[in-house]
């Protein structure tokens, strides 16, 4: 039997749907097959794959076999997402500091500006006056 993930698992939008599916409840194969405009062979290999990446058990019941969800697994990716999220929280908190420090420069030297485009405005009208 070929390894798999859990990666692997969510990596296709008909598993993922799946999983949905079966997170409310648990369905047998055809109630799962009747919402996907795919084969029925098709849906039992993408239950299969689930199956090997521990995100769903089946459990015979009579004469059908139910799925029913394990989500707990998907904690692996969770935790994978965390820790990109704290790395790019970190650089996107650098950024900010990085850009509030060239806005406060920034707002410094256009105060300047100002300042002195103020008192040449002054020693001109201060100049007329005097003439």
């Amino acid at each position: 039997m070929m390894r798999r993930d859990v990666f692997q698992a969510i990596a296709d939008p008909t598993r993922r749907a799946i999983i949905n599916m079966i997170s409310e409840k648990s369905l047998n194969l055809n109630a799962v097959a009747e919402n996907f405009h795919v084969s029925r062979p098709a849906i039992s290999k993408h239950i299969k794959i689930l199956a090997e990446c521990g995100l769903i058990d089946m459990k015979q019941q009579g004469r059908e076999r139910y799925c029913e969800a394990r989500l707990e697994k998907l904690n692996e990716v969770s935790d994978w997402v965390d820790q990109y999220k704290k790395f790019w929280n970190t650089k996107l908190d650098a950024l900010e500091d990085y850009l509030n420090v060239l806005q406060s420069k920034s707002a410094k030297s256009s105060a300047k500006k100002k300042k002195t485009i103020a008192k040449n405005k002054n020693q001109r009208h201060a100049g007329k006056k005097r003439a």
